[in-house]
């Protein structure tokens, strides 16, 4: 018997989120391709290979915690906010092995639907408007930030997804 597989189009050729203005549509449309890709790369992994570092690759739990708290600090700045002290100690704790699997996985699906909704009331918004980032108070703009939430999750969306076929393979 031959298999037959449905092509299901990228996000961004669905025709979703209409209601939404061009840009704030193309974040979403990257965060929820980053959401689809890792979930069908990295959630069939056993705690062991999300905690592999084979060549002394940042493991695919990293990837997965720093995609959903780099997510929220660059929203936080998109809002005009500065980090907090719950921020800070996360982005410290990034590389932690302790928690995996379950837990892992809760943390990065809530921070999609959470930065999801954050982008959406981000849309009235002017893009222009200036920002600030870190300490420094680098100079961005709210368009330069969102695009930058986009483009930061998929490079470590596919560093996550390398390492996890190299530790399936190795398997």
């Amino acid at each position: 018997m031959i298999e037959t597989r449905v092509l299901v189009p990228e996000p961004w050729l669905r025709g979703t989120l209409r209601d939404v203005p061009a840009v704030h549509r193309g974040v979403l449309h990257a965060l929820q391709l980053a959401q689809e890709d890792l979930g069908k790369w990295c959630r069939p992994l056993a705690e062991e290979q999300l905690k592999a570092r084979p060549g002394g690759l940042p493991p695919v739990a990293f990837h997965l915690r720093h995609i959903a708290r780099s997510m929220d600090r660059l929203l936080t700045y998109a809002e005009e906010g500065q980090l907090g002290e719950a921020q800070v100690s996360a982005l410290k704790s990034e590389w932690d092995a302790e928690v995996c699997g379950d837990a892992l996985f809760a943390e990065i699906e809530g921070a999609f639907v959470r930065s999801a909704e954050r982008v959406r009331a981000l849309a009235p918004a002017d893009l222009g408007a200036e920002r600030a980032v870190g300490k420094k108070q680098l100079p961005t703009t709210l368009g330069g930030l969102l695009v930058h939430v986009a483009d930061h999750t998929q490079r470590h969306v596919g560093q996550a997804i390398t390492t996890a076929k190299v530790v399936a393979w190795m398997k």
